[in-house]
């Protein structure tokens, strides 16, 4: 008999959840004091080994620790009650791989009913609390609890025809490119692009941009191909 592992069948059980973490997840910043239970965790630390397995990562959730967000630039970027987060380490080169498990763990967290946001500089290392292998390196980390709030959604700078390429474009390309325009990114850049080659094959590439994405992009457009494989549905297309 052939083996179905635990992320499919969350997936497959999920599907319609994930679309609405989607359109529901928000960047959130403040969280109240409220521990994640224990059967949450248990639920994101075994999927994170999932994710680590499949795409040759190191993702590490790491809890109760709340010194990485209490300094002067958690309070500059207006981060506050933050004591659980997700260290986003995968070997140098990996940053795209990186970008779409992490919003999948990101995405199963909404599910659960908790909260997430993605952080690139506004946070101290903790080296202690989290393993950094040769090789390696800490890219980002996503904070992880219940939010203060829901959080609000970003205005959306761009269109489908701004990202898209490949006309006439079939309805499960639309539906992906929808949602990959609701993922987050630096500073909002939406740095990537979607390509419809022969018919049922999507070609994802970053887009130019003067600032490079604030060092982000690649990370930015793995987690948009998390987002457009969710929305386009993985049985009608395949990556070029």
């Amino acid at each position: 008999m052939e083996e179905v592992r635990n992320d499919e069948i969350i997936h497959d059980n999920l599907n319609m959840t994930l679309q609405e973490a989607i359109k529901n997840r928000h960047s959130v910043r403040q969280y109240l004091d409220k521990p994640i239970e224990a059967e949450k965790i248990a639920q994101l630390q075994e999927f994170i080994c999932e994710c680590n397995r499949d795409g040759g990562l190191h993702i590490q959730l790491v809890t109760n620790e709340p010194k990485a967000f209490a300094g002067g630039m958690a309070k500059y970027g207006k981060f506050s009650g933050i004591s659980n987060y997700i260290a986003m380490v995968c070997k140098k080169g990996d940053d795209v791989n990186l970008g779409y498990y992490g919003e999948k763990v990101v995405l199963l967290a909404q599910t659960l009913g908790l909260n997430t946001c993605w952080v690139g500089l506004t946070f101290k290392k903790q080296p202690d609390q989290y393993e950094v292998r040769g090789g390696e390196k800490l890219v980002c980390v996503v904070s992880i609890g219940y939010g203060a709030n829901q959080g609000v959604q970003h205005p959306q700078k761009k269109t489908l025809n701004d990202v898209a390429e490949g006309k006439p474009y079939p309805d499960w390309f639309v539906r992906g490119v929808e949602a990959a325009l609701l993922a987050p990114t630096a500073v909002n850049q939406q740095l990537f692009r979607f390509i419809l080659r022969d018919g049922n094959k999507v070609e994802a590439k970053k887009a130019f941009s003067l600032t490079g994405g604030m060092g982000y992009a690649l990370i930015d457009l793995g987690i948009a191909k998390c987002h457009f494989e969710i929305g386009a549905g993985k049985e009608n297309f395949a990556w070029f």
